[in-house]
């Protein structure tokens, strides 16, 4: 980014957040529809049953708590690369 102007800096990191919120939102509504289809089974009733909620709620807890260890691996494995040389400007 060190060869953009101020409002090439700017458009870029504007894209940036576009993007991270797009591929944030696909995130999110595949583990919705993950949840639901594993979760959700009785169609008789316009609530939740008991047994459905506790099921949404651990697969919801599990998909985000396995998200943010990824997301912790990443930035691990990515400091590693930067420190041994392997990552960054060239």
């Amino acid at each position: 980014m060190d060869g953009l102007n101020a409002n090439e800096q700017r458009e870029f990191a504007s894209r940036m957040e576009r993007r991270q919120m797009k591929e944030f939102m696909t995130m999110y509504s595949k583990m919705v529809q993950r949840c639901f289809d594993d979760c959700v089974t009785d169609f008789t009733t316009k609530s939740l049953t008991n047994r459905e909620e506790t099921c949404l709620m651990r697969c919801i807890d599990k998909n985000l708590k396995s998200s943010q260890r990824l997301n912790e691996r990443f930035q691990e494995q990515n400091a590693a690369m930067m420190q041994s040389g392997q990552l960054g400007p060239k």
